[in-house]
């Protein structure tokens, strides 16, 4: 087994035929189909079912794939530190969910040291890949959130994967609409009152996980729900549908996204803590250290 097979797998996976993932790899058919089927026997496993109609993963294949996806990860990440030509450069690494706090520590921490030469990077994901991208060091810091109806699942991953959360703030529940909505001028509202408008959620991808939803009411039955996994465009459906989405009421005027919205609290409570993690015993960074000492002037608690 190497770290190409395990490309070839994890580009396979992720296309809906042999024909297609070959192209996007630049090698031939026959000779993607022949490495596969030689990992296959050397693992005693068939990682992929094939059919006249296509290509699906076996269970034992899933399994692979998952564990096939973080060693691929942890490939790259020794590849671009000690063989890239920019390995000289000075690096950091955030992984977050959209909030602003996250990307206002990052930009203070860069301007803060600003070194010379530096290769920075905030990836703004979700809960699964902040979770793995700390577990794996990918990432020296994420930032996360979750609902009180997620806490006990949540605190059980933490201990799992090794990750120490910090809390900085816990916010109640919050209805974001836009201006010109008939309830925009509410202090106050039920998820029933807001029933005939479709509620749109970012989309985690793993509905075998609902836990993972970076949202409150991550288990209430919507009447209408779009799932959008792009920030952009949840709030340009909200805004041309008269939806609305749900979150921890942090309207920043420094957030453009944001600009039109206004947010209304919601009766039912599901209060998000929001907070850092990072990996226990991993030694942080000037930069990780600088990091936690700016987030940690949003801590309200």
């Amino acid at each position: 087994m190497n770290i190409t097979q395990l490309k070839y797998v994890l580009e396979t996976a992720a296309s809906s035929s042999m024909r297609e993932a070959a192209t996007k790899l630049f090698v031939s058919q026959p000779a993607l189909s022949s490495s596969i089927r030689e990992l296959e026997d050397e693992l005693g496993i068939l990682i992929f079912d094939r059919t006249n109609k296509g290509i699906s993963l076996t269970d034992e294949g899933r399994e692979f794939v998952s564990y096939a996806k973080k060693a691929a990860a942890q490939y790259e990440i020794l590849e671009e530190r000690y063989l890239s030509k920019y390995r000289y450069r000075e690096r950091f690494s955030v992984s977050a969910q959209h909030y602003n706090c996250a990307i206002k520590a990052f930009t203070k921490t860069l301007e803060r040291f600003k070194p010379d030469e530096y290769i920075f990077e905030i990836h703004e994901t979700k809960t699964r890949n902040v979770l793995d991208d700390v577990r794996t060091l990918k990432s020296e810091v994420g930032v996360i959130s979750f609902s009180g109806s997620s806490e006990v699942i949540m605190k059980k991953l933490f201990k799992e994967y090794s990750l120490e959360f910090v809390p900085l703030m816990v916010r109640d529940t919050y209805a974001y609409v836009w201006e010109n909505h008939k309830f925009a001028g509410r202090k106050e509202i039920s998820v029933e009152e807001l029933a005939e408008y479709p509620c749109v959620s970012f989309d985690q991808s793993d509905d075998s996980n609902f836990y993972l939803n970076e949202e409150a009411m991550a288990d209430y039955d919507f009447k209408k729900l779009i799932k959008s996994d792009d920030r952009a465009t949840t709030m340009e459906i909200i805004s041309e549908l008269q939806g609305y989405s749900i979150g921890s009421g942090m309207l920043s005027g420094d957030d453009a996204i944001l600009k039109g919205f206004v947010s209304i609290k919601l009766k039912e409570e599901d209060p998000l803590t929001i907070g850092y993690i990072t990996r226990q015993g991993s030694m942080m960074s000037i930069y990780g250290k600088a990091y936690i000492e700016e987030l940690l002037k949003f801590k309200e608690i």
